[in-house]
């Protein structure tokens, strides 16, 4: 005992273990506090932040409601990118950020706002696939089945969390893009829309036709800068003249009565929107019909005579619905099953939809065309509508 203890004091002349064992205890200690303190450094937003490519990111985060709601709570990117509690997860979600380093500074693949969005899907399926693997857990840190009251939430929401959570479903499953845009999986609709135009290059000889795109409406049968009036896509028109390149039409549809506002309704009382009316077009439209709506709010169906030019009509609604139909899938079901437009009525889906733009990257013509799909097919639609889509 007496020549193990000489050792350990003194194993050499100059130092003994003990001295050893504390400058090694010291400097572990000093490792460990550089490396958590690294860690904590390296998972901040300012420094998730740091890198050009994640401006774009941040300020996408910054309209969701993850960085502002009624609640005040705030998650951070390591809230929901750094699974902590999953020694290997935490750490392969570092090493995914130094890939992102690496992507930035070295590989240039991501460096520029082109270049990102040409990588975002691939992105977004590395955050997916992590959050699958966990099980979601980032988000379960803050957002437990067991501490939901379903009560509190609407009935739509409580009847999806109920079945969620009897699953242990993984969050991401339904609420992909909930902080940031979401890529585009699907663009075909966007093919179906540019034959469809190639199609309606010169509208067909018919005397009902309906409109592909946003058309501007003319008092005059000639096209200017200053158009009198829009109308929407997915309307019908009559066709009633023709001059060169430029139709007389006249459309049908609904408005308050004494309302200045120039907004036409396919039908009473629904927010089916098919054109606006400038003063100059509103002085041509005849009243066919006057009705009061179950709220005692006073409507008149008119009619109105514009010119507007030949391309983009079909003689057909169908390609149109078709068209749409292709919008709703491509775009909601990157997030969740595609709704059925049945679940709401006409009105409702535009704040439905309204809700839901965040989610999704739509032009205007595409979103009035993905809105107006949804009314025409919506749960108050007529019987005729949807013995017509039974047909599609």
């Amino acid at each position: 005992m007496k020549k193990l203890w000489h050792f350990l004091i003194k194993p050499s002349s100059r130092y003994s273990v003990l001295a050893i064992a504390v400058v090694c205890v010291l400097i572990t200690l000093a490792g460990v506090f550089t490396f958590h303190k690294s860690i904590e450094f390296t998972s901040t937003n300012e420094f998730c932040t740091a890198c050009h490519s994640m401006k774009e990111n941040y300020n996408e985060y910054k309209t969701s409601i993850h960085f502002k709601n009624a609640y005040g709570v705030r998650a951070q990117c390591r809230d929901c990118h750094i699974p902590e509690n999953n020694p290997i997860a935490f750490m392969k979600a570092k090493l995914g950020g130094i890939g992102d380093i690496y992507s930035e500074f070295i590989g240039k693949d991501i460096d520029t706002p082109k270049k990102f969005e040409e990588n975002r899907l691939r992105m977004a399926q590395n955050v997916w696939k992590m959050m699958k693997d966990t099980n979601s857990a980032t988000c379960k840190s803050c957002h437990s089945y067991s501490a939901m009251d379903h009560a509190k939430q609407s009935p739509a929401a409580a009847a999806a969390m109920t079945g969620a959570a009897a699953k242990d479903m993984n969050c991401i499953e339904c609420h992909k893009g909930i902080a940031h845009q979401l890529p585009h999986i699907n663009n075909d609709f966007q093919a179906t829309f540019k034959q469809l135009s190639i199609n309606a290059a010169k509208a067909p000889e018919a005397s009902t036709l309906y409109s592909l795109t946003s058309k501007q409406l003319f008092v005059k049968d000639a096209a200017s800068d200053d158009a009198q009036g829009q109308l929407y896509p997915a309307s019908e028109v009559k066709v009633v003249g023709q001059s060169g390149d430029m139709l007389k039409v006249e459309l049908t549809g609904w408005e308050i009565k004494g309302s200045t506002a120039g907004m036409l309704v396919q039908d009473m009382a629904k927010q089916i929107q098919i054109a606006s009316i400038a003063p100059e077009l509103q002085k041509t439209q005849k009243v066919l019909n006057t009705q009061t709506a179950t709220d005692g709010q006073v409507w008149q169906q008119v009619q109105v005579a514009a010119w507007m030019t030949q391309r983009d009509m079909l003689a057909s609604i169908k390609p149109i619905w078709g068209y749409g139909k292709e919008i709703l899938d491509a775009s909601c079901n990157q997030c969740h099953a595609t709704p059925d437009p049945k679940h709401l009525t006409a009105n409702a889906w535009v704040d439905g939809l309204k809700a839901m733009q965040q989610y999704y990257k739509l032009d205007k013509n595409e979103e009035r065309v993905l809105l107006k799909y949804l009314q025409a097919h919506a749960k108050d639609a007529p019987a005729e509508t949807a013995a017509e889509q039974a047909t599609e």
